[in-house]
């Protein structure tokens, strides 16, 4: 009788079995290569958008201070926004505060419509010359988009969170150029005084990918620069923080402010697509009775400046009172880059009596105001060092903390949950949303 042979494994099976036995062993690599891949295609996607986006919004500009009568058309253009969302985007309509509401209690998958939706809308607000950013479009787009992979790739509840912030991380970082900000405020935005670590990978890739394809479009980034930084003493420490208590004071503001006026919208205009109508004529009305178109668009120019020459001390104002103006009455956008105008143009004024170098003050202002705004000081830090530079990082650093710490638990986002409280006399407010205190 012939002994049965025995079978030998074949060389893939080998492989496989070897392969099977790693990832066992080192479970990591198999994290690290489901997430690459996930961060590599909502990369391609989200930068693919963010390059877009930006240059539509370019020449949204361009074609506006080229043609400075479509201003007056701009309470039609906030109709129009107003119309399309009260009939058919009544479900996207919470804009960055559904991401952040997603993130904390995952419920149907985001709406892809509300990445075309707050296209058009901010497109429609820059060209007819309302005062809003960019931020808010470029995270929606991100949220909306990358929300949509979350069925095909089969993410439980938690794995979704953590795509929604990796998503987050990739529209912020590839919109301003800043990946390594824009993965940290991926991760810190939505809960006040803690980090999701689990994400910290998918953020930080996602955010550098979509970086990455935005730049291989050749989608342009504002370039800044500070001429001078004094070396660090404890004279400059003292100015330094007590230039942080006031940037932190007009984030305060800010926030209060705008939920304030949109609250006044809501109660005195019952018919939403009528409140970015009204607010579009007290817009242009002001922009014709002042003169200028400095305190519209992103303003980006004046932002430059601001790091340059001494701006005047009411130019923080002026841009708050029309950005708030802008966005309380409906119209799209962001109020991060206004933020920006409005740091920069407020620090460059401080030159007056603080005696930092007017572009050092401006940059503090910069990335410390939104720090105040949006209580992401860590985000703001790198965001400082990435577009100014590192030899500047202690005085955008004391800049960012005191300003987080001085405006409190305001914030332009009401869906921010408070993780940790920002010292004890805010003990218990711990796990309470913005919006609620």
């Amino acid at each position: 009788m012939q002994k049965n042979k025995i079978k030998k494994p074949s060389f893939s099976s080998s492989i496989t079995t070897q392969i099977n036995l790693l990832l066992k062993q080192f479970p990591v690599i198999s994290y690290l290569t489901k997430w690459l891949f996930i961060s590599l295609i909502i990369g391609l996607c989200i930068g693919s958008a963010s390059a877009g986006f930006l240059e539509s919004l370019n020449w949204a500009t361009n074609f506006r201070e080229n043609h400075l009568w479509l201003i007056m058309f701009l309470p039609l253009g906030g109709l129009l926004v107003g119309l399309l969302y009260h009939y058919f985007g009544k479900d996207v309509e919470a804009g960055n505060n559904m991401l952040i509401d997603t993130i904390h209690k995952p419920k149907e998958t985001i709406p892809f419509k509300m990445a075309p939706f707050v296209y058009l809308g901010t497109i429609v607000t820059h060209f007819f010359g309302g005062s809003a950013g960019r931020e808010g479009t470029a995270l929606q787009m991100a949220g909306a988009i990358a929300d949509q992979f979350s069925k095909p790739f089969k993410l439980n509840t938690s794995e979704r969170k953590i795509l929604i912030i990796a998503a987050i991380a990739a529209g912020f970082g590839s919109v301003f150029g800043t990946p390594l900000a824009g993965a940290l405020f991926g991760l810190e935005v939505f809960l006040i005084g803690r980090i999701r670590y689990n994400a910290i990978f998918p953020a930080f890739a996602s955010a550098i990918l979509a970086d990455l394809v935005t730049d291989l479009w050749q989608a342009k980034h504002t370039h800044y620069h500070i001429p001078t930084i004094p070396e660090v003493s404890f004279t400059t420490i003292l100015y330094s923080v007590l230039a942080g208590i006031l940037f932190g004071l007009c984030a305060a503001s800010f926030s209060k402010i705008i939920h304030f006026t949109s609250s006044i919208f809501k109660s005195k205009i019952k018919f939403p697509p009528l409140r970015p109508f009204i607010g579009g004529i007290i817009v242009a009305i002001a922009v014709v009775l002042i003169g200028t178109t400095k305190y519209i668009g992103l303003g980006i120019p004046t932002i430059v400046e601001s790091f340059e020459i001494q701006m005047p001390t009411y130019d923080f104002a002026l841009k708050m009172a029309f950005t708030i103006i802008t966005l309380s009455a409906g119209f799209k956008g962001g109020e991060v880059t206004p933020l920006f105008y409005i740091g920069a143009t407020l620090g460059s004024a401080l030159s007056l009596f603080i005696p930092l170098p007017t572009g050092l003050l401006a940059g503090m202002g910069f990335v410390a105001v939104f720090a105040g705004a949006t209580n992401t000081p860590m985000a703001c830090m790198l965001m400082g060092i990435e577009l100014f530079g590192s030899s500047c990082g202690i005085y955008i650093a004391l800049a960012c903390v005191v300003a987080y710490l001085v405006s409190g638990h305001n914030s332009i986002y009401g869906k921010q949950m408070i993780g940790e409280p920002k010292h004890n006399k805010y003990i218990n407010y711990r796990k309470k949303r913005i919006k609620d205190l």
